[in-house]
């Protein structure tokens, strides 16, 4: 390793924190030392080191302390962090664990173990380091290439009534007035909810690499999310003139899941159902409990898609535009499906060509 990878070592044993100190220092690595919590802390703070080696047990504040105040802090949230401890029980790993801890490293230690679990823990977050660049520069091209078209087609409704009203008010018609003001605002909501997808693909894009996010996200509850079905289900069939067609089989539930989060999963799909089916047509929303699942599912009578159209769906398409004209890029269905995984859970999808599709997500039940 480069005398440039810099590690961080917390100890009170002045003994351990010397031999671990000098045992790195003998393999490359740029140390500094710290003989408690609160100074290790601020050396963090100060130093940003590539990984922090941590002692569990420590007066005044210990290690699990420093870890969570490491975890909280946006600067420092990301690195690598090791627990050395005499306890490996299952429930202090656990723990540490929960509170974001990369590894373990159980005393007594040989050099070897410790070089070993030092480079296993720095390589990996290698890896994810570059991964997680790969994506964000997949995600910067696609955004280069796809948000300026995306963007365009609302936006030039947008302009091109609102120019109709500023240059010819004096002839219009208060029923041409009404009509343009209603096109008007259809294209900002569409417009509102391409740039709202857009940004919730790139944060979930990026966090789908930052653990302790996605634990965090896990923790949030939606209660009583039938009544959240319900409500939104309702208000978007009765906007799209389908109150008729709606059919509503659901169960009482809770899940891990943020209701900004799911309703925003549930309406790209339920919207799905509504764009790519006929008036007249059924759309039946059901949910159920299964364990420690809730599984909901949307189904309709549309047009369906063929096999290949399902495999090749993905952010930034969208199955036939030539033929059919629909705005929204396909990118709603992406957001779905990668809202459900980072929660813990996932979409299927099944077809059949012009007779209708059918949804089906299934996230962790909030247990209390």
């Amino acid at each position: 390793m480069s005398g440039e990878t810099k590690v961080l070592v917390i100890d009170d044993e002045r003994s351990i924190r010397e031999v671990i100190a000098l045992t790195l220092r003998k393999n490359g690595y740029e140390v500094f030392k710290a003989a408690n919590g609160a100074e290790g802390l601020e050396l963090a703070r100060k130093q940003l080191p590539d990984l922090i080696i941590c002692d569990v047990r420590m007066v005044l504040v210990d290690g699990y302390e420093v870890l969570s105040a490491i975890r909280n802090n946006p600067s420092t949230a990301a690195i690598p962090f090791i627990l050395v401890t005499s306890l490996a029980s299952p429930e202090r790993m656990r723990q540490g664990m929960e509170l974001g801890a990369d590894d373990f490293l159980p005393k007594p230690f040989t050099p070897a173990q410790l070089l070993s679990a030092v480079n296993a823990r720095l390589q990996k977050h290698k890896v994810l380091v570059q991964q997680a660049e790969s994506k964000l520069e997949l995600l910067r091209q696609h955004l280069s290439t796809a948000l300026p078209h995306e963007l365009r087609t609302p936006l030039n409704g947008i302009l091109g009534y609102a120019d109709i009203l500023r240059k010819q008010s004096i002839d219009l018609e208060p029923r041409e007035v009404a009509q343009m003001a209603e096109r008007i605002f259809k294209n900002g909501k569409r417009l509102n909810r391409l740039i709202e997808n857009f940004l919730i693909y790139a944060q979930i894009e990026i966090l789908k690499m930052d653990y302790q996010k996605i634990q965090q996200l896990r923790k949030n509850v939606t209660l009583n999310v039938e009544k959240s079905i319900d409500t939104a289900a309702c208000q978007r069939a009765y906007e799209g003139e389908r109150t008729g067609d709606l059919s509503l089989n659901l169960v009482a539930g809770n899940v891990s899941m943020s209701p900004e989060y799911f309703n925003k999963l549930f309406e790209e799909l339920f919207d799905n159902a509504l764009r790519y089916s006929k008036k007249g047509s059924e759309i039946h929303v059901e949910s159920e409990i299964t364990g420690a699942e809730y599984v909901l599912r949307i189904r309709d009578r549309g047009r369906g898609m063929t096999e290949e159209q399902m495999h090749g769906i993905g952010a930034y398409m969208q199955f036939e535009r030539k033929v059919y004209e629909q705005q929204g890029s396909g990118l709603g269905l992406t957001v779905a499906r990668r809202l459900a995984e980072i929660h813990g859970g996932f979409l299927k999808l099944e077809s059949e060509y012009g007779q209708g599709t059918t949804v089906t997500v299934t996230l962790p039940v909030h247990l209390d």
